[in-house]
């Protein structure tokens, strides 16, 4: 586990976060904070989540797993790498600094922002290096269970 995660768990807890352990309960937690923020459910198809914490106050989320997973969205024709450590701060629709997450275009390339754009629920938009490229992609194929 980094640092920066180690202290925002020490933070979490002090300022009433939350830290869970182990898939089930993760995962669990992780789909009731996508939907609290108006995020699809399958943003997070991940087979072994480790641990998860968040800290309300700033935003801020973590996900850990052992072992990097690829998932393929059908419904878009992408493949998507989620590493062992997955970071990002939390806005109601939208993850911004987002860390851990790689789509493959030509080359695997960071995703480092995830938006719905309220004018438009149906589509969501994910940025990479520094917002100068950008995907937009119907909500529905975010949808869990996917």
């Amino acid at each position: 586990m980094s640092e920066m995660i180690a202290q925002e768990a020490v933070l979490s807890e002090r300022e009433g976060g939350l830290v869970r352990t182990g898939h089930d309960e993760s995962m669990k937690e992780a789909h009731k904070i996508l939907e609290e923020y108006g995020l699809p459910l399958g943003l997070l198809p991940l087979a072994d989540v480790s641990e998860i914490g968040f800290v309300r106050s700033t935003g801020f989320f973590w996900v850990t797993q052992p072992k990097r997973v690829e998932h393929y969205f059908k419904k878009i024709s992408k493949l998507v790498g989620y590493g062992t450590e997955i970071t990002g701060y939390i806005e109601h629709n939208s993850i911004k600094k987002l860390t851990g997450v790689s789509a493959k275009l030509l080359l695997w390339l960071a995703v480092n922002e995830i938006t719905i754009d309220l004018s438009s629920p149906e589509k969501i938009q994910f940025k990479g290096l520094g917002g100068s490229i950008s995907r937009t992609f119907p909500v529905e194929a975010f949808v869990s269970g996917e």
